[in-house]
């Protein structure tokens, strides 16, 4: 899944109202292509970094399991 340029440019817009910097623009880049796609769960050994893209990701969040 990839998202269009107006969804790329919103994605920038939430990270900076969020103070999201840096790598973790991947991170929010990798969740809304999650969303996007309809996943149910996003899974992640950096829970923190995705938590703070809100409460839609929030609770899709899940630590992968060895």
């Amino acid at each position: 899944m990839s998202l269009e340029g107006e969804e790329y440019i919103s994605v920038l817009r939430e990270a900076a109202q969020r103070s999201i910097s840096g790598g973790s623009i991947y991170d929010a880049l990798i969740a809304r292509c999650a969303l996007k796609a309809g996943a149910d769960e996003i899974f992640t050994w950096n829970i923190r970094h995705y938590q703070m893209l809100g409460p839609e990701v929030a609770k899709r969040l899940k630590t992968p399991v060895l």
